[in-house]
């Protein structure tokens, strides 16, 4: 038997985000910064990956703005460091940015559930608005519902649009068009 060496848990806030920072995910995790827990996520099921090219095709055919659409962009919102599965934002919003940036200025974000569905229903929602991303669009594989948050205020969204699979759901400007959840089922 050989023994293990004894791994120290980092205790304070600044101690932590240095540790996830020098963190070292194998090819295709992702590690975020959750509310002070480190979250390493395997790389999504066939199904994640389907219902995220759902979702980009709508928005890259349907939408009646420009706009650029980033898989896993690095967040920094103030609850933590979050990779979204999908970042909307302006044309070139992200160009100088480095791994992480800062959230200012997103158009929506959109996550699909997968291994851990807590965390995008709330940790990543509550992180979300606290950031003051105003849209928050949520693929529930779990509950086999998409919902679309809006209204940040106080840490939370205050309204919700929420719809089963297979039901459309009407998205405001800047965005303007019908997402087609039928694909989902």
């Amino acid at each position: 038997m050989v023994a293990m060496p004894a791994v120290e848990r980092p205790t304070g806030p600044e101690e932590v985000l240095q540790a996830f920072l020098e963190l070292d995910t194998p090819p295709g995790f992702k590690a975020e910064l959750i509310e002070g827990d480190i979250v390493v996520t395997p790389p999504p099921d066939g199904e994640h990956a389907t219902a995220f090219s759902l979702l980009n095709r709508q928005f890259m055919r349907k939408a009646e703005i420009e706009f650029d659409l980033s898989g896993n962009k690095g967040l920094i919102v103030p609850t933590g460091r979050f990779i979204p599965d999908g970042t909307i934002s302006p044309v070139g919003h992200f160009l100088n940015a480095g791994s992480w940036a800062d959230a200012t200025g997103v158009l929506l974000v959109f996550e699909v559930t997968s291994t851990n569905p807590v965390k995008d229903r709330d940790h990543k929602r509550r992180g979300y608005a606290s950031a003051g991303i105003p849209r928050y669009l949520l693929v529930d594989r779990g509950k086999g519902l998409v919902t679309l948050f809006t209204e940040p205020q106080a840490g939370d969204y205050t309204a919700r649009n929420e719809v089963p699979f297979g039901k459309p759901l009407d998205l405001p400007a800047p965005f303007s068009f019908t997402l087609d959840t039928a694909p989902l089922r």
